[in-house]
């Protein structure tokens, strides 16, 4: 029942795959618990440093020792950053920056077993019988792609990674800017009307739409209200693999 045309299925992850309680309830939590011993241990490291001058720069310095008004491995400096990421957190923030950050700390959580991904239970089966047909999976998500690829890894219902082809994060440009859409699908190699992007934001859908990509708004228990009627709705990916919109 998906159209012929549709050669990429790309995916949102909260509210399309993976309840977004399981985000805001579980991995939030998660991280904030361990981000300031997270820091205390791994400072020193070259990968670390990046992630803090990737904040740094979504915060509008040039360097993260320029940003943080301590020496950076210092108690003060480290308790400094904890309260800004804190501080993100509470917004929500879409940052590059703390998103690759809160992808390392959970990466630590998924292998040594203390967090398991939420995933929809009708996801495996699906993403198997796209595959099989011939489409192609790929995930845009506000989480990095470090993050993306670690959730779909350790899943209650195991490793899904096998079934992706593709990950894009804020890296690729904003989910609500036409532009990003755009870039996406030239990365993958198609043009955007063959791309079907499903998420629970309407305003993602429209900026998708704008460059010609076909959209399915996903409407779960616990997603919050869309009374949008300008994108096909669907109630799981099951639905939208036999066409069942409304």
């Amino acid at each position: 029942m998906i159209p012929a045309k549709v050669r990429v299925i790309l995916l949102d992850i909260e509210g399309t795959v993976s309840e977004i309680a399981f985000v805001h309830d579980v991995l939030f939590p998660y991280a904030r618990r361990h981000v300031r011993d997270f820091l205390l241990h791994r400072m020193h490291q070259p990968e670390i440093g990046e992630v803090l001058n990737s904040m740094a720069r979504d915060a509008g310095a040039e360097s993260a020792s320029a940003w943080c008004p301590f020496p950076l491995a210092s108690p003060e400096g480290i308790d400094w950053v904890v309260q800004q990421v804190n501080a993100w957190m509470d917004q929500d923030a879409k940052l590059t920056g703390l998103k690759a950050l809160q992808g390392l700390i959970w990466e630590k959580g998924y292998k040594d077993g203390s967090l398991k991904s939420h995933i929809f239970p009708e996801v495996p089966d699906c993403f198997r019988r796209w595959v099989e047909a011939g489409r192609t999976i790929a995930i845009y998500s506000s989480g990095s792609r470090a993050a993306q690829q670690l959730l779909f890894a350790f899943t209650i219902a195991g490793d899904l990674t096998p079934w992706i082809s593709a990950y894009f994060d804020t890296t690729s440009g904003g989910k609500r800017i036409a532009s990003s859409y755009q870039t996406i699908a030239g990365q993958l190699g198609v043009e955007p009307s063959e791309v079907v992007f499903l998420s629970d934001v309407p305003e993602e859908l429209t900026a998708a739409a704008s460059v010609g990509m076909q959209t399915g708004l996903v409407l779960r228990p616990g997603n919050r209200p869309a009374e949008d009627q300008q994108h096909p709705r669907i109630t799981s990916l099951d639905a939208f693999s036999k066409g069942k919109f409304f």
